[in-house]
């Protein structure tokens, strides 16, 4: 059985999966960073000095502290429950964001994979011949050919 996990762990699949796991991973953090420290900022001061981190809803104040809570942490330090929406908010542009990128990633080997597709496919047409000899009178003659245009013979066509 040890040796069994130890195959499977080895095969490529297995390792190229962990890899874009790893860089799944790492990328999801810098495009978080993207839009909690780069996007956010600008959008928040044009829509009036808005931290969309900062944007909750209190359903149950806390027990320690009275509401108004200034700030999400305030909130959650007095033991409030809160509906974050704001950070709902960072979190659906981050997704959109990685979707397009995925998106422009697929798409960009699908296009890849269909140029070497027919590439394959006019090396193959290159590759077939265009003549074929008559049988009777061993002319060279098109592949399509039904009828040798020297002898006449009737060609048997496949």
């Amino acid at each position: 059985m040890i040796k069994e996990f130890r195959d499977f762990i080895m095969r490529g699949n297995v390792l190229d999966l962990a890899i874009g796991i790893i860089i799944g991973a790492a990328f999801g953090t810098i495009v978080n960073s993207l839009v909690k420290d780069i996007i956010m900022p600008p959008i928040g001061l044009l829509l009036g000095k808005v931290d969309f981190a900062n944007l909750f809803l209190v359903i149950k104040s806390g027990d320690t502290i009275a509401p108004p809570y200034a700030t999400l942490a305030d909130a959650q330090t007095a033991g409030a429950v809160t509906f974050n929406y704001g950070l709902f908010i960072n979190t659906l542009i981050a997704f959109i964001i990685v979707a397009f990128v995925v998106f422009l990633i697929v798409r960009a080997f699908n296009k890849a994979r269909q140029a070497a597709d027919r590439k394959k496919a006019k090396e193959a047409a290159a590759a077939a011949p265009a003549t074929k000899d008559c049988p009777y009178c061993f002319t060279a003659i098109p592949v399509k050919a039904s009828r040798c245009p020297h002898c006449t013979s009737q060609l048997k066509t496949a």
